[in-house]
């Protein structure tokens, strides 16, 4: 039986929309030096090394999730740098040959549903980014990992009151239901929702607009140019980070006869398992069910964990599972999202199109609209891949997972949650930053009349015969 909300838990909704809206009024006339400072507080509380690495551990104690390498310290870092760099009250943008200026209010009072996977990190780039805006942020908590959540913010709370600031800005739910998440999302003014399916569908159908995400089934292509030593170390990084929990962690693997055993091989010198087609299939049914349906208990969890749950044992230095695959499709599941430390390396031969095709394939199979990646030194390669992938974004010779969601070596906004567009059933394609947690109010002045002949306007049809209303087809 659904679980129903209780007038307990409406009036605790109630009672915290009340104080984070008395918390927004007090900042009200902050001016971007002040919310600035207040942006640094909050991640100086989460990022400093002894902090992130205790919060770290918390959370993999609590949730039995991820790895103990605080290796996402660096998201606070360029969470603030993107923050830091951009206006977010007054006059944001103008543009004079078109007479607009825009203007940035806050956009209120903030939901957040925070993923089990990353229940730190994600609090604190949501709240840098809304307090950079004057909102305030209600927490939803995953049950999973509520405890990690809940001290990461009352961290960033304290922080707050040291600077002078109301600590309600940012609120957690101490005790996570889905009836209470539905609640807020109904009552606050916007939604960031991460997480999985139906906690993205919950949020569309609450009422209230909102940011969402989609699944990934992230998928690399590796053509004739691949430098395999490179390709391989970055493979590993993505597929280690924190056991491949990321939905940006590598999954699928596309690659060109030529340089297939060579990458093979250097995968494994960098601690990938190459399972063999007995070791392949009792993974497969730790990995999924007989509909194949994925089973929790693989996600995010080391490699020599989940062989051991298959029934075998790999060497100590190994990190990853490698499985050779040739079918993609709904029922073959190799080819579906991993959510963990385990990736399927696909062979294609001939021409470039052949990629093209299976990376389509694939696809269809799930994972639309979230990334795919190419190690390509061919420029038209990576073009080609660019117009066809059902992607929101696509990286060239990069940890996929390191780098999906911003990195300091490339141009995508720090965020930790990412847009999968119409795809994906998502309002947007772009990571989720500053520019989503802001009204802007678009100030037009009149300017030089700008108005084409319909001669150019309408081309080679300009005069052309006219149709006439009511007639036959």
């Amino acid at each position: 039986m659904a679980k129903v909300l209780t007038e307990e838990e409406r009036a605790l909704a109630r009672e915290m929309l009340a104080r984070a809206r008395a918390a927004m009024k007090e900042i009200e006339n902050y001016d971007q030096k002040q919310v600035d400072r207040l942006c640094q507080a909050v991640g100086w509380q989460i990022g400093n090394e002894k902090n992130a690495i205790q919060l770290t551990n918390m959370a993999v104690d609590e949730s039995g999730l991820g790895d103990r390498a605080p290796t996402r310290r660096f998201k606070v870092l360029g969470t603030l740098r993107d923050a830091l760099r951009q206006k977010s009250m007054g006059i944001i943008e103008e543009i004079p040959e078109k007479g607009i200026t825009k203007y940035a209010k806050p956009a209120g009072v903030v939901c957040a549903l925070i993923p089990t996977t990353n229940p730190v990190n994600t609090p604190m780039g949501i709240a840098i980014y809304a307090l950079k805006c004057k909102d305030a942020v209600i927490f939803g908590a995953h049950p999973s990992s509520k405890q990690s959540t809940n001290e990461a913010v009352r961290l960033m709370r304290k922080a707050l009151k040291k600077a002078g600031a109301p600590a309600d800005l940012l609120q957690c739910v101490p005790e996570p239901s889905i009836p209470l998440a539905q609640e807020l999302m109904a009552i606050c003014d916007v939604t960031v929702a991460t997480g999985g399916g139906p906690m993205v569908k919950s949020a569309y159908s609450s009422g209230k607009p909102a940011y969402g995400v989609g699944p990934g089934n992230s998928t690399m292509v590796f053509d004739e140019t691949t430098d395999p030593v490179e390709a391989a170390h970055n493979t590993m990084l993505s597929k280690t980070n924190d056991n491949g929990s990321g939905c940006s962690a590598d999954g699928n693997l596309v690659v060109h006869e030529s340089v297939y055993d060579k990458l093979l091989e250097q995968l494994q010198k960098e601690g990938g398992y190459l399972c063999n087609d007995a070791e392949k299939e009792m993974i497969r049914k730790v990995w999924w069910d007989e509909e194949g349906h994925r089973i929790t208990k693989t996600v995010a969890r080391p490699a020599a964990k989940c062989a051991e749950m298959a029934g075998f044992k790999i060497p100590e230095g190994k990190t990853f599972l490698i499985v050779k695959e040739d079918k993609i499709g709904k029922e073959h599941v190799f080819s579906h999202e991993k959510l963990g430390t385990l990736l399927a390396i696909f062979k294609y031969k001939g021409e470039f199109e052949n990629a093209l095709d299976m990376v389509r394939q694939i696809y269809d199979v799930g994972g639309k609209g979230h990334s795919c990646g190419i190690y390509s030194f061919n420029d038209e390669h990576i073009h080609r891949l660019a117009l066809v992938a059902p992607v929101s974004r696509m990286m060239v010779r990069q940890a996929q997972s390191k780098a999906n969601a911003g990195s300091f070596t490339n141009g995508m906004p720090m965020t930790g949650s990412m847009g999968c567009g119409y795809w994906g059933g998502n309002v947007t394609n772009e990571n989720i930053h500053l520019k989503h947690y802001m009204n802007v109010t678009w100030v037009s002045r009149p300017i030089p009349e700008d108005r084409p002949s319909e001669q150019e306007l309408f081309g080679e049809y300009y005069n052309s015969e006219i149709f006439e209303i009511g007639g036959a087809e």
